[in-house]
């Protein structure tokens, strides 16, 4: 599947990657997730994506922004967008789909090799895009929740495709939520996961009811 002779851009759908995450029953160590990645091909890039509450005073998703862009990320992020539905329900809308969309497209051409973590479905014809490009794509994502948080369609449109859930023991870390990042004793440095509520923003549909909070 990897050629260490491949140039290889990691993309991160931080949302749809926290979900699966945490419907399989472990956190992402980024620090070992880019170190393993390495060891497999040339990284050109690891890029980050995820829609920010930029209006609180504090999110706890930050520390991890920040700790990520510290150590090889760049980090991609947007503001979330609060409307009112029809029925009068207080909502926020952060779809980061075009951004990541136009960022593999520009970098089609100086890369081999894209692995995708989502399992998003709308993310299949970029996926048809970059192969008619003679890019191979690999997607990661499990089919091994309940449900699969991996759409068919893009499934059967990747190259490849790498179950989280084997992965667990090469980048996860064991454990419930941590509502703060992990300090130094506790592991290599790389954060902790963060508190649910900040990931209740993000749906795959990116509207999520906030009347109750």
């Amino acid at each position: 599947m990897f050629d260490a002779r491949e140039k290889v851009a990691l993309f991160l759908d931080g949302a749809n990657l926290y979900a699966t995450s945490r419907s399989l029953g472990f956190d992402i160590d980024y620090r070992r997730l880019l170190d393993s990645f390495r060891k497999k091909a040339y990284v050109l890039r690891a890029v980050y994506y995820t829609a920010l509450a930029e209006d609180q005073e504090y999110s706890s998703i930050r520390p991890l922004i920040d700790w990520l862009d510290y150590n090889g990320y760049r980090i991609v992020t947007k503001p979330l967008k609060e409307f009112t539905d029809a029925q009068g329900r207080r909502k926020v809308k952060g779809n980061m789909d075009i951004e990541l969309a136009v960022d593999a497209m520009e970098i089609a051409e100086h890369i081999d090799h894209l692995i995708l973590f989502s399992g998003d479905g709308d993310f299949r014809y970029l996926v048809d895009a970059l192969q008619r490009k003679g890019k191979k794509v690999t997607v990661a994502s499990t089919l091994k929740s309940q449900p699969p948080m991996i759409s068919d369609d893009l499934r059967r449109q990747a190259d490849h495709f790498l179950e989280l859930a084997d992965m667990a023991a090469e980048f996860g870390r064991a454990g419930p939520a941590r509502t703060r990042p992990a300090s130094d004793d506790e592991n290599d440095g790389s954060p902790g996961s963060y508190e649910d509520d900040e990931f209740d923003y993000y749906d795959d549909d990116d509207e999520v009811d906030t009347s109750a909070r």
